[in-house]
């Protein structure tokens, strides 16, 4: 066989070359490459780039020959000179772009219709996305498989190299430095959030008022009557804060005499609508100057009666709690009834005069607790009675004073109402007292749960759930 040992091979005339004739087989050893690299290739935009071809496939003749290997078309990028300063920017496959965010943020718009393998590069031409960040608009094409929300860069130096895979995925970053997921999806999240409760009013007292109750697991009802809530959208790497509010002080002397209001319960995050239960409204006492009407909260704290003046209990707020009962005149005009602190499930006096209100159930932490309940009012009984004390309502409700019996405090972590202080004995027994801290739950998917967490709430599971009990401030990382 002969063989032919040369550098380089020209036609004799024209551009064309032919290898063999009809009917010949031309044979490209295992390991060879065909180099074309400086050679051009129309692309079918109809720009022109340089092509590589190596140890894949080659036509002859119409037919495709296979080289045994796999096919590298190395197409070009085309790098913009013009630098990107605008807030705007319409990017067209194929190029690269220097984006500089200096004195503003710039929003790209992809393509709105893109093949298979197109690509664009962005890059941070002054460093500065950190401080006025990229947006891309994806142009209803999906971007990491998801149609929205718009992706945004922030990190300073980033450089982001896209390429289009298909309509089910749609454009993805094959760099982008940090690897981010930059359309994160948002996964439900329920809660019950309660704020602390009111605290007791002093020496023939009223009872405080439960705190704010909001609600949004399965259908339990929310506070004074209202729906179970919308559940939140968490989103993976944001912080969510959670505050959990302080009982409200009761009041321990005449000046004011009137029980604190309790301290308010919060979730809050950068992509939420804040979630805000009100503390529990401070109860009516006998004070100076006199003071003989409730506060209001998200459950209303309870009147007083002195002889034959008498207080209103204060108003609740919807959808968290209900108002304070009023206080009451009793047969014996010396003697006085005072009213109970408002609960979420109902306001107070409902039970009796003097009763707190009660608060609701719920199972959000897979089991029945009830919690929200108001303070008791004092219960200052007629000469001849027996001794006696008023109920704080169902729920954490702390007990009102009698003659005889001091009062208690609000239930810690349920925003219980305190109970109203005693009109005889003296001190301590007509103190009024503290109301019960809030509370904060968080149930989700256990599928969603990050496990990142401070404060330190109580983890627990409930079937594929996972709850978070806040028993004091935190925060939760989506």
């Amino acid at each position: 066989m002969s063989k032919i040992e040369v550098d380089n091979i020209v036609p004799q005339s024209g551009t064309n070359i032919n290898l063999g004739e009809s009917g010949d087989t031309v044979t490209v050893p295992a390991g060879v490459t065909l180099d074309t690299s400086n050679s051009t290739v129309t692309l079918p935009d109809g720009s022109v780039t340089n092509a590589k071809l190596a140890n894949s496939a080659i036509t002859i003749n119409g037919s495709s020959v296979s080289l045994g290997g796999s096919t590298t078309i190395e197409t070009g990028i085309s790098w913009q000179s013009t630098i990107v300063t605008g807030t705007t920017l319409s990017a067209v496959a194929g190029n690269g772009y220097w984006i500089d965010t200096t004195s503003n943020a710039c929003t790209v718009t992809l393509p709105a219709s893109a093949s298979a393998g197109d690509q664009i590069i962005f890059v941070d031409y002054a460093r500065t996305w950190n401080t006025n960040n990229v947006t891309i608009d994806q142009n209803s094409l999906n971007f990491q498989g998801y149609s929205s929300p718009n992706p945004v860069y922030d990190t300073d130096g980033q450089t982001v190299n896209i390429v289009y895979s298909g309509a089910t995925q749609g454009w993805i970053p094959v760099s982008d430095d940090d690897v981010t997921n930059e359309v994160p999806q948002a996964y439900s999240v329920d809660f019950l959030v309660i704020a602390g409760g009111g605290g007791g009013g002093f020496d023939r007292g009223g009872g405080g008022g439960a705190g704010g109750y909001r609600n949004s697991y399965s259908t339990e009802s929310s506070g004074g009557g209202g729906s179970s809530e919308a559940s939140l959208g968490f989103t993976a790497g944001t912080v969510y804060t959670v505050t959990v509010g302080a009982g409200g002080a009761g009041a321990t002397s005449i000046s004011p005499g009137t029980g604190a209001n309790g301290s308010d319960s919060i979730i809050s995050g950068s992509d939420i609508t804040t979630i805000t239960s009100l503390g529990g409204g401070g109860a009516a006492g006998a004070s100076s100057p006199a003071t003989n009407n409730g506060f209001s909260g998200g459950s209303g704290g309870g009147g007083r009666i002195q002889s034959t003046t008498g207080g209103t209990g204060g108003a609740g707020t919807a959808n968290q709690g209900f108002a304070g009962g009023d206080g009451a005149g009793t047969p014996h005009p010396s003697d006085n009834w005072c009213g109970g602190g408002g609960g979420a499930g109902e306001a107070g006096n409902t039970d009796g005069i003097t009763q707190g209100g009660d608060g609701l159930s719920s199972s959000i932490t897979g089991s029945a607790v009830t919690r929200g309940g108001g303070g008791g009012g004092e219960f200052d009984f007629p000469p001849g009675w027996p001794s006696a004390y008023s109920n704080g309502g169902d729920g954490g409700g702390g007990r009102g004073g009698g003659e005889g019996y001091e009062s208690l405090a609000g239930t810690a972590n349920t925003g219980g109402g305190g109970g109203g202080g005693s009109g005889g004995g003296g001190s301590p027994n007509n103190y009024g007292d503290n109301g019960g801290s809030g509370v904060v739950i968080l149930r989700m998917a256990t599928a969603d749960y990050s496990g990142t967490t401070s404060g330190s709430p109580t983890v627990s599971t409930d079937g594929s759930d996972t709850i978070l009990v806040f028993n004091s401030s935190g925060s939760y990382t989506g």
